[in-house]
């Protein structure tokens, strides 16, 4: 049976053992409902508070400011159409970026149907909002600021504390969808001076269907699911203690494992980019060089399509993913690729590739090794490339 290399973390991740084992007992043993009374239910509410005091210590919050959920793309259209409906007598504006993830820029073009206005600030060629543009941008009408804390495609970490400081600065709120950074990155609320912020379970070894709102005390912000009074009357419907005892697991795990483990992936990622960029000719890196998530990289092959090329690397054994929407159904290439200025053709070639701690330098070799053969296929069935070369002879 063919080995599988698994560079799709940014994606998913696998749930961890432990996770799964700190789960299983509230499946069918301690099962009660949280909102009961009797002792079994008290189990389960016991489990949660223990959970989100350890989401609560990885952030520097307190407990009561984190709300459960099912997941990044519920949190951030909570932070978003919330706050947009608690705060439009104070104003209509929001600013964002070009290069958000999709649960943000739907849930932007969503409000501007609502009669709200939506700034959508360009990044430079490395995927960073420039704190010149967003205070240019700021009007007296402007009641949030939402910017991801580091990018899911190019890895490209954002200048969160600028960020923050410049909306402090002028009394607006501040989210930022940190469902690739929580875990991966040290984040403190209070240091960044961050109001709101989106975390997502299954990118950090828990469980898919869960995620988390941090929800600063004092912003006031409305329920976004109604029912019953769970989560403090914020967020109706039965919670999901399993879920959320395996989120809480695989947050204490992360923050306990960071400096060692991003460490590792570090390295590692630095020697795929190394190999890449010096052994297979016409590509480029996208994301900042620096200031990037420690398990990120991400390239732009030229002259070949990215799917192509993802399609003969899972028949290798390998699980990547294009920048390109193309295996959805859309011609387009990746937004975000296309917001750091890539013509079409060149963001077309793009792979993300994204590590673990359980990632091996053999897996890197073997994984580098096979792009390159891919590639040059790839490539020597194109006429764009035959053109190219035959250009370059002359």
């Amino acid at each position: 049976m063919k080995k599988t290399i698994y560079l799709d973390n940014a994606a998913t991740t696998k749930t961890s053992l432990a996770v799964v084992e700190a789960m299983l007992p509230y499946f069918s043993e301690f099962y009660g409902n949280a909102s009961t009374v009797y002792s079994l239910g008290n189990e389960s509410k016991r489990a949660m508070n223990e959970a989100r005091d350890n989401i609560a210590a990885v952030l520097g919050a307190k407990s009561e400011e984190i709300y459960f959920t099912a997941g990044g793309s519920e949190s951030d259209n909570w932070a978003l159409k919330a706050t947009a409906e608690a705060y439009k007598s104070k104003g209509n504006h929001i600013i964002t970026s070009k290069i958000e993830h999709h649960a943000i820029l739907h849930t932007c073009e969503w409000l501007e149907k609502q009669g709200f206005e939506v700034t959508y600030l360009d990044v430079d060629e490395n995927g960073k909002v420039r704190p010149e543009d967003l205070k240019n941008a700021i009007r007296p009408t402007t009641i949030l600021i939402s910017v991801m804390f580091a990018n899911n495609e190019i890895g490209t970490i954002e200048p969160i504390r600028e960020i923050g400081e410049i909306a402090h600065e002028n009394g607006i709120l501040f989210h930022t969808d940190a469902v690739q950074a929580f875990g991966q990155v040290p984040i403190n609320v209070d240091e960044l001076h961050i109001d709101m912020l989106s975390a997502s379970g299954h990118k950090l070894n828990g469980p898919k269907g869960i995620g988390f709102l941090y929800i600063r005390k004092g912003v006031k912000i409305r329920s976004f699911v109604h029912g019953g009074a769970q989560e403090r009357k914020r967020r109706a419907g039965t919670e999901n203690i399993p879920g959320i005892v395996g989120l809480g697991v695989a947050a204490k795990y992360a923050a306990e494992s960071m400096q060692e483990r991003t460490a590792k992936e570090i390295e590692l990622r630095d020697y795929l980019i190394k190999r890449i960029m010096d052994e297979v000719p016409h590509t480029k890196l996208n994301g900042h060089p620096q200031d990037r998530l420690p398990n990120n990289a991400n390239f732009c092959f030229r002259f070949i399509e990215g799917e192509s090329l993802l399609i003969m690397l899972d028949m290798e054994g390998i699980c990547g993913s294009s920048g390109s929407a193309c295996t959805s159904g859309s011609l387009d290439p990746s937004h975000v690729l296309l917001a750091i200025g890539l013509p079409h053709e060149i963001a077309h070639g793009s792979l993300r590739l994204t590590l673990s701690e359980e990632t091996t330098k053999e897996d890197i070799d073997f994984t580098v090794d096979k792009i390159k053969d891919i590639v040059a296929k790839l490539r020597s069935m194109s006429p764009l490339y035959e053109d190219f070369v035959k250009k370059s002879e002359k």
